[in-house]
C-alpha cells in the first residue's frame, strides 16, 4: 500500500495551510484528453491552460496531455519534441507503424506540459469499425450528420488504443486519465470496454442538456425532477450526445463537476452524484507593490475612453471623467448569460439616472461574438474623426508653442489676439464642423448578419436605448472577439478588463463562471448569481461578497422583476460611489484573488486522482476519508472599514457622501484592513458540503 508523505501548501496571503497525503508521482503517469488541449473553444482550454503549471509542479514529464492536432494551433502554440518517457515513446511509435498521424511537443504555456495530439482525418478510414466498437461498449450510435460527434468518436477511439498501448508497456507503473466532456468521454467508455488497466476520472463542466434547456426557457431549476430526460434530449436531437455523456460518468472511477450547482443539476440529469467538486481556479499573479494594479486600470481606462471619443463624437456631452464603464462578455447566449435582464436593468438604470439629475454617464459594451460581414462605417468613421481632431489639436499646439517660445526669448508677453491667425481660427472652425453628426452614434459597432432577430438589438429597439443625448445611459454592442490589432478598440481582452469598473453577468446558466473569476483577480468588481458556481462560492467564502465588489443577485428564488430590480439597485448604488470608494472597493477585490488560485483549489483535482487510483487499483492504494477535503478554510470577514447596514439587503459598499469622503483617509487603510483580514479568517467549513442535512432547494421562478 502507497502512504506518500504529508504534502504541505505554503498559505497564500492568510489562507490557513493544508495537508494531503501524496500520491508517489515517480510510480504513476497521469494524462489529462480535451478536446480543448492546444485548441481554444471555451472555458476548459482556460482551465487546462491556467492549471498546467501546478500540475507540472507535483506531477513533473509524467504528466501528459491528449488532444486533437489542428494545424495552425501546432504552429502557433506547439514546439515539437520528442517524447521523454520510453513508454509514450513507444506506443507513439507502435500508432504510427499503423497509419495514424501522432504528433508530441512542448504546449508553450506556464509549465510547458507535454501534448500528444492526433491527426483525425488521417484516421478516418476507420470510423465505421469505431462507430461499431461504441455500439458493442454502450449501445450508442452515431448518426451520419453529426461531423462534431463523429470528431469525438476519433479522437476518443485513437485516445483508447494511445492508453491501452501505454498499459501495456507501462510496466510497474499506474495510469490514471482524466477526460473532460462528452467529446473526451468517447475514449473512456473504450477504455472501460476494454477493461484497460487505469484509474478513470471524468469531469463534466456543464451537462449538455441543461445547456438546451435553460436556452429554452424551460423553467429549468424550478422543474429539475420534473423533465423526462429522454424525452428532452431526443426532441433536441442531442440524444445520441447525452447517451455519451451519461455513459461517461457511469463508466468511470470517479465523476466530478466544478460547481454544487451544476453537481445538482447532475444528479438529475445525468442519475450519478459527483464524487468531488473541483472548482476552476487560475494562475494568479501578484504584483509586488498594491498600486500596480490601480495604475493598469488608469492606463487602459485612458484607451477605452479614446474609443468612446471616437465613437460618440458630436454627442460628446458628458465628462468622460464621470463616465463609468460597465460590461458582458462570453458566448452569445442571449438568456442563459443574462443579456435579457441586463438590458431591462439598463433601462430601469437609466430612468433613475435621469430621474435624480445624476452627472454620471454609464457606457455599457456587449462584447459577445455574432455573425458579421464588417466594421459599421459610422463607427470607423467616428475613429477617424477623432485622431483628425487629435492630429489638428497637436499641429496647431505646436504652432502656438513655436509663437510663444519666440515671444518670450524676446522678453514679451505674447498678445493672445495675435497668437493664433485667421488661418488656424479657420482650421478649428473646420474641426468643430468635422464634429456635426445628424445621426446617434450606432449602438453596435459592426455591421450584423441578422440585424433584425438579433437578440440583443430586438430588444435595444423595445427599451429604447439608442445613445440620445438625453440618455446617462449608453450601450455599445462589439460582436466580436477582442483584438489588440482592431482598428476600433484596440485592446486584448485582459486589458479592456482591466480598464472598465464592474463586469456585470448575471448569468441563469453558467456551471462556473471564468468572467467573473478574471474579473476579481484583476481586481474589478463584478456583479454574478447565486445560479453561476462562481457566485455560490464566493456566498460560502466570503461573509460580505458586495464589500468586496462581488454583487450576487438572486436568480433562484426570486421572480424576473425582482431579479431585474435587485440588479437595478446594484448597478445604481455602484454608480453613486465616489471615486476613492472605487478604488478602495478594488483593492478589496483583488484581495479576493488568494481564493481562486490553483495553489488552493488544486487539493480537489489531487484528491480525485487519489480516489481514482484507490478505486482502480485498492490493493496498492487507500484513501481516508472517503469524503471530499475540507477546505479548512476560510471565510473572509466583513471589511473593517465597511460600517454596518442598516439592513442585510442594502449594498455592503458605503454610498457617496460629502460628509464621508473628509474622514475616509483616516478610518481607511489597505493594508491595515488586509492584515486584520487575515487574522480573523473563520474555520472551519466546507466547499463540498454547502450544508450537512439541509434538502437542497429548487428555483420557485424561472428568469
Amino acid at each position: 500500500m502507497h502512504r506518500g508523505r504529508a504534502l504541505s501548501v505554503t498559505s497564500l496571503s492568510g489562507l490557513p495551510q493544508w495537508e494531503l497525503d501524496q500520491l508517489p508521482v515517480e510510480d504513476l503517469l497521469l494524462f489529462e484528453v480535451s478536446w480543448e488541449v492546444t485548441n481554444k473553444v471555451g472555458g476548459i482550454y482556460t482551465v487546462i491552460q491556467t492549471k498546467a503549471k501546478t500540475t507540472v509542479e507535483e506531477w513533473g514529464e509524467n504528466y501528459l496531455l491528449i488532444g486533437p492536432y489542428f494545424e495552425h494551433n501546432m504552429k502557433t502554440q506547439v514546439e515539437p519534441c520528442e517524447p521523454v518517457h520510453e513508454v509514450v515513446a513507444g506506443a507513439v511509435e507502435a500508432m504510427k507503424k499503423h497509419g495514424c498521424q501522432v504528433h508530441v511537443g512542448r504546449w508553450l504555456i506556464e509549465g510547458s506540459p507535454c501534448a500528444v495530439l492526433f491527426e483525425l482525418g488521417a484516421s478516418a478510414g476507420s470510423l465505421d469499425r469505431w462507430r461499431g466498437d461504441l455500439w458493442e461498449a454502450c449501445g450508442v450510435g452515431l448518426p451520419t450528420h453529426d461531423v462534431e460527434a463523429q470528431d469525438a468518436l476519433l479522437l476518443g477511439a485513437l485516445t483508447a488504443w494511445f492508453l491501452k498501448e501505454v498499459t501495456d508497456r507501462a510496466s510497474g507503473q499506474r495510469v490514471v486519465a482524466h477526460f473532460h466532456e462528452w467529446q473526451a468521454g468517447v475514449g473512456l467508455v473504450l477504455c472501460h470496454a476494454r477493461r484497460l488497466p487505469l484509474g478513470c476520472i471524468f469531469t463534466t463542466h456543464a451537462t449538455l442538456l441543461g445547456r438546451h434547456l435553460c436556452a429554452a426557457n424551460a423553467d429549468f431549476y424550478n422543474r429539475l425532477q420534473q423533465f423526462d430526460i429522454d424525452k428532452e434530449a431526443g426532441e433536441r436531437q442531442i440524444y445520441h450526445r447525452y447517451c455519451i455523456e451519461r455513459a461517461s460518468v457511469h463508466c468511470a472511477h470517479v465523476f466530478t463537476t466544478v460547481s454544487e450547482i451544476t453537481a445538482t443539476e447532475a444528479e438529475h440529469i445525468l442519475k450519478r452524484k459527483p464524487d468531488v467538486v473541483t472548482p476552476n481556479g487560475l494562475s494568479v499573479k501578484r504584483f509586488s507593490a498594491m498600486h500596480e494594479f490601480q495604475n493598469l486600470h488608469t492606463t487602459y481606462k485612458a484607451r477605452i475612453q479614446d474609443f468612446v471619443r471616437g465613437h460618440f463624437y458630436g454627442h460628446l456631452d458628458f465628462d468622460l471623467e464621470k463616465t463609468l464603464f460597465l460590461f458582458i462578455a462570453g458566448r452569445y447566449e442571449f438568456s442563459n448569460k443574462g443579456a435579457d435582464i441586463l438590458l431591462e436593468s439598463l433601462s430601469r438604470l437609466n430612468f433613475l439616472l435621469k430621474l435624480h439629475k445624476s452627472t454620471v454617464t454609464v457606457v455599457v459594451f456587449f462584447i459577445m461574438p455574432a455573425k458579421t460581414n464588417n466594421f459599421n462605417v459610422e463607427t470607423l468613421k467616428g475613429q477617424a474623426v477623432r485622431k483628425q481632431l487629435w492630429d489638428t489639436a497637436h499641429a496647431l499646439k505646436e504652432k502656438f508653442g513655436k509663437k510663444l517660445y519666440e515671444a518670450l526669448l524676446r522678453g514679451e508677453i505674447p498678445d493672445m489676439n495675435t497668437i493664433l491667425d485667421r488661418d488656424d481660427v479657420t482650421i478649428m472652425k473646420r474641426a468643430i464642423f468635422s464634429t456635426q453628426r445628424q445621426s446617434l452614434p450606432p449602438v453596435t459597432t459592426h455591421n450584423m448578419m441578422e440585424d433584425s432577430t438579433d437578440p440583443i438589438l430586438s430588444t435595444i429597439r423595445r427599451i429604447g436605448l439608442f445613445n440620445h443625448r438625453t440618455d446617462r445611459v449608453k450601450v455599445v454592442l462589439h460582436p466580436e472577439f477582442l483584438s489588440s490589432t482592431s482598428p476600433l478598440l484596440p485592446l486584448d481582452y485582459e486589458q479592456f478588463v482591466r480598464g472598465c469598473h464592474l463586469g456585470v453577468f448575471p448569468s441563469y446558466y453558467e456551471p462556473w463562471g471564468y468572467t467573473p473569476a478574471e474579473c476579481t483577480v484583476m481586481g474589478i468588481p463584478s456583479v454574478t448569481t447565486n445560479l453561476s458556481g462562481f457566485g455560490c462560492f464566493m456566498q460560502e467564502h466570503v461573509a460580505d461578497p458586495a464589500a468586496y465588489g462581488i454583487y450576487i443577485v438572486d436568480r433562484r428564488f426570486r421572480s424576473p422583476d425582482e431579479s431585474c430590480n435587485q440588479l437595478t439597485q446594484f448597478l445604481y448604488g455602484f454608480c453613486k460611489q465616489s471615486r476613492r470608494q472605487r478604488i478602495i472597493q478594488r483593492n478589496r477585490t483583488e484581495r479576493l484573488s488568494d481564493l481562486l488560485d490553483w495553489r488552493y483549489l488544486g487539493r480537489y483535482y489531487q484528491h480525485a486522482r487519489h480516489l481514482a487510483l484507490s478505486r482502480a487499483f485498492p490493493e496498492h492504494f487507500h484513501i481516508e476519508p472517503v469524503s471530499p477535503p475540507l477546505t479548512d478554510g476560510f471565510k473572509f470577514p466583513r471589511p473593517s472599514s465597511v460600517p454596518p447596514s442598516p439592513s442585510v439587503s442594502q449594498a455592503s459598499s458605503p454610498v457617496s457622501s460629502e460628509a464621508e469622503d473628509e474622514n475616509e483617509d483616516g478610518r481607511y487603510d489597505e493594508e491595515e484592513e488586509a492584515e486584520r483580514d487575515r487574522a480573523n479568517i473563520k474555520s472551519p467549513f466546507s466547499v463540498d458540503n454547502i450544508s450537512q442535512g439541509k434538502k437542497k432547494l429548487h428555483g420557485e421562478y424561472k428568469n
